[in-house]
């Protein structure tokens, strides 16, 4: 089975497209090494999924040609113990980050903008 078909229907990726372009550009790798979308993925090949700051390593154990519900894509490999504590580990510290640092986007409120600018006084005495 062709690796980029294996990683959408494992629900890596949410097309084909993308897993190929995944590929492509270097963020998918079978044992250690760069690889094309049509290489040949088999039972005991050994991944490494690099994909939004995450990465999987992952052993491939089944493959299926459909892209079933994600209960049955869970059983076509299986993580790692360290690779899964690592990955939520940068999880719940972009989360921290995440609640340290609100997110501003657009202008701010009329509260807001009265915090700030009394902020702003302040740091200025």
């Amino acid at each position: 089975m062709r690796l980029d078909k294996w990683l959408w229907a494992a629900r890596f990726y949410k097309t084909r497209t993308l897993a190929s372009e995944a590929i492509e550009s270097g963020k998918v790798r079978v044992g250690g090494e760069r690889v094309k979308p049509a290489r040949e993925v088999k039972p005991g090949d050994r991944l490494t999924v690099d994909k939004e700051g995450l990465r999987w390593q992952v052993e491939v154990l089944a493959l299926s040609a459909r892209r079933g519900p994600a209960s049955e894509a869970a059983l076509l490999y299986h993580e790692g113990d360290e690779s899964r504590s690592a990955r939520e580990e940068l999880i719940a510290q972009k989360r921290a980050a995440d609640a340290a640092n609100p997110d501003l986007k657009g202008r701010p409120t009329k509260r807001m903008r009265r915090v700030l600018e009394r902020l702003m006084k302040e740091s200025q005495r």
